[in-house]
């Protein structure tokens, strides 16, 4: 299982990207509770108990070639203040879906946009994936801005995609081709 090694990815902002680490838990259940994050993200992580299963559970999601998670952090092991990372990995497929989102303490400076653009390229470059996607709730402009600034492409809207926790959304879907960037 060696093409979903987990490197520590370098930001231009100053921060990184690393595995998330039991360590992490505080920052998980945080995100768990805020309610920008919750609006837009499954994430019914409120304690860190809980936090720290989710994280095992991401270690054996990448062990198993299904997903691959990142904590957005400051350097050197230090606070994570955001996830991101690729689900539903299909590697004979060539493709996957992005997944994020960003604490207060990272919000507005860019960062998402950084992350977005480092793991699409190492998707591209480490995994050889062909085709990436991102959808949002056609209700979060900021998650679409993020996929503009990365360089995804819109391609449509898809009806009533995703449940939420306020009921289904229409989804929009960009998307990024290798080649495209």
């Amino acid at each position: 299982m060696a093409q979903l090694e987990h490197p520590v990815l370098p930001l231009p902002s100053g921060l990184e990207l690393r595995p998330w680490h039991p360590g992490d838990a505080d920052a998980l259940a945080a995100a768990g509770r805020d309610p920008a994050i919750r609006q837009w993200n499954r994430l019914p992580v409120t304690s860190p108990e809980e936090a720290r299963e989710r994280i095992e559970r991401m270690h054996e999601r990448r062990r198993n070639e299904q997903s691959t998670t990142w904590a957005i952090a400051r350097p050197d092991g230090g606070e994570a203040v955001g996830l991101i990372g690729w689900g539903d990995i299909d590697l004979a497929g060539g493709s996957a879906e992005i997944m994020y989102w960003i604490l207060p303490a990272g919000r507005g400076r860019g960062v998402m946009v950084e992350a977005t653009r480092r793991v699409s390229h190492w998707a591209f470059d480490e995994l050889g994936l062909h085709r990436l996607r991102l959808c949002h709730a056609v209700a979060n402009p900021a998650s679409c801005r993020v996929a503009a600034k990365a360089g995804f492409t819109f391609e449509g809207t898809m009806r009533s995609a995703l449940l939420h926790e306020d009921g289904w959304h229409d989804e929009h879907l960009h998307a990024l081709v290798r080649g495209d960037i």
